[in-house]
């Protein structure tokens, strides 16, 4: 549910730019015809709730609505026995600073605590060459508010590009893990690790994956969405 050509070395960290130029609506123009929906997955037991919080890697850029993360990780947990709701609060263009100013308006609307937040943000930080400092501030903030409710977090960390120079990409990259570390969260260093170096995951604006991108995203990352969520597949 709902709530922008490089060379593969370049693209292998360049995902910064999550749509923060491109209106969304554009995106799924840009995306053509789509599949039909998949029949919804009923699982029975326990209701878990995620919260999937971030910008357009969560808010599904160029794809229909139920091409994107926050839908097919659903569909995989639901697969795999879960009962998950996964809720989609990504918003194209959020930097880390954007993403502080609404998190508490949006767990404010939930009708219950969620069970766990996905916290994907920051690559429109590293777009705008905001300092990592900034962003980790930004970080540290959500990340107290989180704590605060008692709600688990599961970090989902991205990359610097080289051309940002070495002293960047050293903070930058290294600030999802000190933060997984100093707050005790979970962490997935790179969550799109399994995919960046195919370009034909990819759309015509190689920052953004296709369905087929997503779902082996999904398939690379629904293991720690479980641990995190304590609960066995």
């Amino acid at each position: 549910m709902r709530f922008g050509s490089l060379s593969i070395p370049f693209l292998a960290l360049s995902l910064a730019a999550c749509g923060s130029e491109v209106a969304e609506s554009e995106g799924r123009a840009q995306a053509g015809a789509s599949s039909e929906a998949p029949e919804e997955i009923t699982v029975k037991g326990e209701e878990r709730r995620i919260l999937a919080f971030g910008d357009s890697l969560f808010a599904g850029y160029g794809l229909a609505e139920h091409e994107g993360y926050p839908e097919r990780l659903q569909r995989a947990l639901r697969q795999s026995g879960i009962n998950a709701t996964v809720i989609d609060a990504g918003v194209s263009g959020d930097t880390s600073a954007a993403g502080r100013q609404r998190l508490g308006f949006v767990l404010d609307q939930q009708r219950e605590k969620p069970d766990l937040v996905l916290l994907e943000l920051g690559g429109n930080d590293m777009l705008r060459g905001i300092q990592p400092a900034d962003t980790r501030a930004n970080f540290e903030a959500m990340l107290d508010e989180l704590k605060r409710r008692e709600i688990p977090v599961l970090l989902m960390g991205m990359r610097a590009p080289p051309n940002y120079g070495p002293d960047y990409q050293r903070q930058f990259d290294g600030l999802y893990g000190e933060l997984a570390s100093e707050h005790g969260v979970g962490l997935v260093p790179f969550w799109l690790e399994s995919i960046y170096q195919d370009s034909t995951l990819f759309l015509s604006d190689r920052i953004h994956p296709t369905a087929e991108g997503i779902d082996l995203v999904v398939e690379d990352t629904v293991d720690d969405v479980q641990a995190a969520l304590a609960v066995e597949g």
